[in-house]
């Protein structure tokens, strides 16, 4: 699995910086062109509705350490609690982003920082780049679980 998850980011990492790193000699690369990649720190995150433990507030991760970061929604806790209290369907979660695009709110007319809205289900895999600002939504009900990692590319 990490294997597959270094893989695909650093595809993904090469087609998103494509525009602004035109000539690879920006970073080291691969047989394939992509971008080498080392995984920095890899770690479970596990939510609950407890306070403290139902989300992961607005964040950039790594402090400017980290390249991007790879987060892979697992399946759904079945030993804790029945299907129905563990499922994604209607208890929060999902990951939201800001971007730093501005947008004008509808209701106020106020122009805000746009935000994006992800409702994950497990299996899904979500990249982010280096410093974009993130959020694991509050959960409501249910245990949920990710994969979390954290990558350096090889300059």
């Amino acid at each position: 699995l990490l294997e597959t998850c270094n893989d695909l980011f650093a595809r993904w990492y090469r087609q998103q910086h494509a525009c602004n790193d035109r000539n690879t000699s920006a970073y080291k690369t691969d047989e394939n062109d992509n971008p080498i990649v080392s995984r920095l720190m890899t770690f479970m995150t596990r939510y609950t509705p407890a306070p403290d433990e139902n989300a992961l507030l607005k964040h950039v991760d790594g402090a400017g350490k980290v390249d991007g970061s790879v987060v892979l929604a697992l399946p759904v806790d079945r030993w804790t609690a029945s299907e129905e209290e563990n499922s994604f369907e209607g208890h929060g979660g999902g990951l939201t982003f800001w971007d730093g695009r501005m947008r004008r709110n509808v209701e106020s007319g106020k122009r805000e920082v746009e935000e994006i809205k992800y409702d994950t289900r497990s299996g899904d895999l979500a990249f982010i780049d280096r410093a974009v600002w993130h959020q694991a939504n509050p959960i409501t009900r249910g245990t949920r679980w990710a994969l979390v990692i954290f990558y350096k590319v090889e300059r």
